[in-house]
Parts: structure tokens; C-alpha cells; sequence
């Protein structure tokens, strides 16, 4: 049990590398500070660069995948099924990333680092939230919506695919899926009132967004 509460910490602290930060800093830019100043990868892929925002989102991807696909290997702390040990530590990993204890318990909205999870436990459930992601994103150009609409088909599939077998993960699928909505209330109430920003190509080239999303 002790080591499982160190494995535990761990996948906190790894979560809770702020790679946004640390990222935009490299190009001089405090990611706090522009934008919508939310520490995620779509406010640094808006502010920083495309590039940026790409390396941003696959290195919060990787801080839920790793901890939910490795840690089980060292310590299950009896817990016989390893995709349940993986989302253990996976929301570990999640919390660190939306209350990272380095940035005073102020981070990102989970959205990446919630795929990387799911990535490693229940990857045809993220195959489905991948599709309904690009779809939404696609016809309505909301990154927000986009996002809300994958978090809620992700629980759904969970339910589809596992819940005769092992209703732990669908119900630990729900719980993050209903975190990823919360955590993006600010952004339905915009929705609601007409004023949330598009994610599109202008003419000149920029990107008019206002999600802030991570």
C-alpha cells in the first residue's frame, strides 16, 4: 500500500508538469500572461506557434498515457485488473495536470492529458471520442464544443464496450467525461450566449480562438 501511494504522488507530479509554461517560455512568452491565458496547448498553439501547440498537446498526452500504461507494472496494489490500476493512476495524473501543485494549484482544463489516459486503458473508447472530436470540430469550428461533445461520447462507448465486463471503467470514464464538461463550464456558457470564438483560418492567416483549452 505504501508503494502505492508513492506511485500515486508520482503520477500527481508528473501530471502536474506545466508544459505550456515551460514551452512558451522557451519563445519568451508566459502562456499566463496572452491568450486566455489557460495553461494548455490550444492557448499555446494560438500564441506561441502551430508547432509549439502541437508539442505542447503530445507532451500533456504523454503525462496521462505513461503513468496509466507503466505504473500498473510496479505497483497494483491488489487491484486485479491493470486498465483499473492504469486509471488510478491516470486520474492521479489528471489532477496534477488541472491543479498543478507547482502553479499554485492552477492549470489546464484536463482535455489532453484525459485522452492520454484513456489512450492507454480503453483505446477504441478514445478511437470513438477522436471521431466525434474532428466532427464537431469540422462542421462547427468550436475547439470547445468539439471537446465537450468527446467527453460525452467517450462514457458512452465505455459503457458500450466495457460494461458488461468491467463496469469500473465506464464508470471511471464517466467521472473524468463529467470533469472535462465541468471544467469547460465558462466556455457552455459562452456557447449558450452566442459568444464563444471560432476556431478558423482568416484571411491574414491568424486564428481567432478563445477556448483556451489543455
Amino acid at each position: 500500500m505504501t508503494l502505492m501511494i508513492v506511485v500515486i504522488l508520482a503520477a500527481y507530479l508528473i501530471g502536474a508538469i506545466p508544459f505550456a509554461l515551460l514551452i512558451g517560455r522557451i519563445k519568451g512568452v508566459d502562456i499566463r500572461q496572452v491568450g486566455s491565458g489557460n495553461v494548455g496547448a490550444t492557448n499555446v498553439f494560438r500564441s506561441v506557434g502551430k508547432g509549439w501547440g502541437v508539442l505542447t498537446f503530445v507532451c500533456d498526452v504523454l503525462k496521462g498515457f505513461l503513468p496509466a500504461i507503466l505504473f500498473p507494472l510496479w505497483a497494483t496494489g491488489g487491484i486485479e485488473q491493470p486498465e483499473t490500476a492504469g486509471l488510478l493512476y491516470g486520474c492521479a495524473a489528471i489532477a496534477g495536470h488541472n491543479w498543478p501543485v507547482y502553479l499554485r494549484f492552477k492549470g489546464g482544463k484536463g482535455v489532453a492529458t484525459s485522452a492520454g489516459v484513456l489512450l492507454g486503458v480503453a483505446p477504441p473508447a478514445v478511437g470513438i471520442g477522436l471521431a466525434v472530436w474532428v466532427l464537431l470540430f469540422a462542421v462547427f469550428r468550436y475547439v470547445s464544443l468539439a471537446s465537450i461533445g468527446a467527453a460525452a461520447a467517450i462514457p458512452a462507448a465505455g459503457w458500450w464496450l466495457y460494461g458488461s465486463d468491467n463496469r469500473v471503467v465506464p464508470i471511471v470514464l464517466t467521472v473524468l467525461g463529467l470533469l472535462v464538461i465541468w471544467r469547460h463550464r465558462t466556455n457552455i456558457q459562452r456557447l449558450l450566449n452566442g459568444t464563444e470564438h471560432t476556431f478558423r483560418k482568416e484571411k491574414e492567416g491568424t486564428t481567432d480562438d478563445a477556448d483556451g483549452h489543455g
